[in-house]
C-alpha cells in the first residue's frame, strides 16, 4: 500500500502545472558615483509601477534584473551581452547617459531584443540610426533643450553663454538650445564628470552675457550651480536650464540659492491629472525622503507603457505583436499628452517652470505657461523603418 501511495503521489506531482517564470526586464543604469541617484530614480520609478500592480505589469509577473554601468560605455555593452546571451532577457531599459546608450543600444536592437529608453535620447539614434526595436519614452535630447531655447527667447535674452559636457548629450543640448533661441550663443564644452568649474566661471564673467544656459546632470549640476553662486555670478547674470540641471536632488543640495532660476520641463509634480496625482502620492508614501525627479517619472511611464503592451500580448514571445502594442502607447501618461512619432520618440508638450521657495523653505518647481505644444523632434524625418 505504501508503495502504491508513493507512486500515486509521484504521478500527481508530475501532472501539476508548472509555474511560469516571471518576465525578466533588464535594467542597465548608473548607480554609482555622483550621478548614481539618477539610476536609483529610474530603478525606483520602474519598481513603483510594478508594485502598484502587485508585482505585475499588464497582468504579467515581472522581475527587474538591475546592474550598474558605472557611467562606462564598455560596462553597459558587457551587461547587455550578459542579459541577452546568458540570461535570455529580451526586454531592456534603464540607461541614463547617451555615451552608454550609443555603445549599448545598437547591440541590443540588432540582436532582436527590445530597448525602451527612460532617459537618453541621442540624435544619432533618432534619425538614420533609428530601429524598430528602439523606443524612447523621455524625449529626444535636442527637443529637451529646444524648449529652453524657446524660453530664453521669450524672456528677451539676446546674448547667452551655453555650457554642456563634451559628449553626445552635451552636443545635442547646445544644438537644441541654439535651434530655438536664435540669438548670439557662446559655446563652452566641459568634461563629463567634471567637478571644478573655476575656468568656466571666469569665461562667463568675461563674456558678460544676458543669461547662462547650462546642461550638467547629476553631481556635475550640483557642483556647477554651487560654484556659480559662490562666484557671485547669480547676482548679475540670470541662469535658465533644462530639467536635468535643476532636479529635486540638485535643488536640495544647492538650497535657497537656487530660488529664482528659470527652467523648462515636460513634467512636474504639480500637473493636475489623475495619473500624475496617483504616482506622486505613491512615490511620497514609498520614498518619503527622496524627491521625485523627472528620471523617476520617466521610468514610471516606461513601466506603464510596458504594462499597456503586455495587457494586449500576455508576454513577449511574439516580438512583432509586442512591438506593435508598444507603438500604440495605449496608456495614460503622468505628463498628460503623449504619443510616439514615426521614429518611436515622444511627441509631447513643454512648459516653463519657476523655482521658488516651497512651504518648507526648500526650492521647488512651479509650473507656469506652456511653451511648446505637441512637439516631436527634428530627426524623425530621417528615420526609415
Amino acid at each position: 500500500m505504501k508503495k502504491l501511495l508513493t507512486a500515486a503521489s509521484l504521478l500527481a506531482l508530475t501532472t501539476l502545472p508548472l509555474l511560469a517564470e516571471p518576465l525578466k526586464i533588464g535594467v542597465i543604469t548608473t548607480l554609482s558615483g555622483p550621478a548614481g541617484y539618477l539610476g536609483e530614480q529610474v530603478r525606483d520609478g520602474l519598481q513603483l509601477a510594478i508594485d502598484q500592480e502587485g508585482g505585475k505589469l499588464g497582468g504579467v509577473d515581472v522581475e527587474l534584473v538591475v546592474e550598474d554601468d558605472g557611467l562606462k560605455p564598455g560596462n553597459g555593452l558587457q551587461i547587455a551581452d550578459k542579459f541577452m546571451n546568458e540570461e535570455g532577457i529580451k526586454l531592456i531599459t534603464g540607461i541614463i547617459f547617451s555615451n552608454v546608450a550609443g555603445a549599448t543600444v545598437p547591440e541590443v536592437v540588432e540582436n532582436d531584443a527590445i530597448y525602451i529608453s527612460p532617459n537618453a535620447g541621442p540624435s544619432n539614434l533618432a534619425g538614420a540610426g533609428c530601429n524598430k526595436n528602439y523606443f524612447v519614452v523621455s524625449w529626444q535630447n535636442d527637443s529637451l533643450h529646444e524648449a529652453t531655447g524657446a524660453a530664453a527667447k521669450a524672456l528677451g535674452y539676446k546674448k547667452v553663454v551655453a555650457l554642456a559636457p563634451n559628449y553626445q548629450a552635451g552636443k545635442d543640448a547646445i544644438a537644441g538650445f541654439k535651434r530655438e533661441f536664435g540669438g548670439d550663443v557662446t559655446e563652452i564644452y566641459t568634461q563629463l564628470e567634471q567637478t571644478d568649474f573655476a575656468p568656466e566661471m571666469a569665461q562667463i564673467r568675461a563674456a558678460a552675457p544676458d543669461a547662462v544656459f547650462q546642461f550638467h546632470p547629476g553631481g556635475m549640476g550640483i557642483a556647477f550651480l554651487k560654484q556659480y553662486v559662490q562666484a557671485g555670478l547669480s547676482k548679475d547674470i540670470p541662469m535658465i536650464v533644462s530639467e536635468p540641471s535643476a532636479d529635486g536632488v540638485i535643488l536640495n543640495a544647492v538650497g535657497e540659492a537656487a530660488v529664482g532660476l528659470k527652467a523648462t520641463t515636460h513634467w512636474n509634480a504639480d500637473f493636475d491629472n489623475e495619473a500624475n496625482k496617483a504616482m506622486v502620492a505613491a512615490w511620497a508614501a514609498k520614498h518619503p525622503d527622496k524627491p521625485l525627479t523627472t528620471y523617476g517619472q520617466q521610468a514610471y511611464d516606461v513601466g506603464q507603457l510596458i504594462a499597456s503592451a503586455l495587457k494586449k500580448t500576455g508576454g513577449i514571445d511574439d516580438l512583432d505583436a509586442f512591438r506593435a502594442a508598444l507603438k500604440e502607447a495605449d496608456f495614460t501618461s503622468t505628463r498628460g499628452d503623449f504619443k510616439f512619432g514615426p521614429n518611436q520618440h515622444p511627441v509631447q508638450d513643454w512648459f516653463m517652470v519657476d523655482i521658488v521657495a516651497g512651504p518648507d523653505g526648500k526650492p521647488m518647481w512651479v509650473t507656469k505657461e506652456k511653451l511648446r505644444d505637441d512637439v516631436g523632434d527634428v530627426y524623425a524625418a530621417e528615420c526609415k523603418m
